[in-house]
This record gives C-alpha cells, sequence and structure tokens, in this order.
C-alpha cells in the first residue's frame, strides 16, 4: 500500500453542510439566521453567560470552594548560594539573614533551596530545607536544624 492509495472508510466522510448558496439548497436567503436581531448580524450573538443585561446567574450564586491563601505559610525563600556571606562556622537564623540583608522578611520562617554551591561549614536553622540543600550544607561538613 502506498501513501496515494490511502482513503477514508466508505461512508466515514461527509461533505459539510453549506449555507446560503440559494434557495433551490434548502438553507438559503437568511442561511438559518432568521429576519434581523442581534443573531442575525456579522458579528451577531452574545458571549456565554450573557442575559441581556439582567444580573447573570453566575453573579447571583455564592463564590464556593477552598482557597489556601489564607492558611497557607509564606516562607522568605533563600539558597544555599548565599549563605557563602557567612564565615566558617556562623550559626545562620532568620535575624542573622535580615542584619546582612540576604532577606528583608521573615514570614513564617526561611525555606532553604538548593541552588548554587556553599564553601563554608555553618550551622543553618530554618523552618524547611530542600533535600538538595540538606545535602549540600551537610557535605561541606555544616548541620541543618529545622525550626
Amino acid at each position: 500500500m502506498k501513501l496515494h492509495e490511502l482513503s477514508p472508510q466508505e461512508g466515514s466522510v461527509k461533505a459539510r453542510f453549506r449555507k446560503g448558496r440559494g434557495a433551490g439548497s434548502g438553507n438559503g436567503k437568511t442561511a438559518g439566521k432568521g429576519h434581523k436581531g442581534q443573531n442575525a448580524r456579522s458579528g451577531g450573538g452574545v458571549r456565554p453567560g450573557f442575559e441581556g443585561g439582567q444580573l447573570p446567574l453566575y453573579r447571583k450564586l455564592p463564590k464556593r470552594g477552598f482557597n489556601n491563601y489564607r492558611f497557607g505559610k509564606k516562607y522568605a525563600v533563600i539558597n544555599v548560594q548565599s549563605l557563602n556571606n557567612f564565615n566558617n562556622g556562623d550559626v545562620v537564623d532568620c535575624e542573622a539573614l535580615l542584619a546582612t540583608g540576604i532577606i528583608s522578611k521573615c514570614y513564617d520562617g526561611v525555606k532553604v533551596l538548593g541552588e548554587g554551591e556553599i564553601t563554608k561549614a555553618l550551622t543553618v536553622k530554618a523552618a524547611v530545607f530542600s533535600a538538595t540543600a540538606k545535602e549540600k550544607i551537610e557535605a561541606v561538613g555544616g548541620k541543618t536544624e529545622v525550626v
């Protein structure tokens, strides 16, 4: 079988219905749009949910569903490469990060991510550590403490 020998299965392809092609076509003149009015115009019709200016149903109904925004924890996020600003053996916590200007606010704690490399052995106190951040800190002889 060759590509030019392919054809669709018998009866599977149907010619599209051509509207507005004369009275003999069975759908000429107004092409199924009726006479005049908004829906007969070229850009005719209204958006889904529009009820002619009446307050739509979707605006009358109360909002539903859970949204975690109010309850979710917000962390000050840092990467391990920014810990190189500290000296060997320092204890790095929220206050130390604020003092050096690495973060501007503590929020619900500090989250340490594993972007970059760390060269100093530090004791890092944070709310959350990513797995790679924990590995990198401990690989250079540092400690991680969850507070």
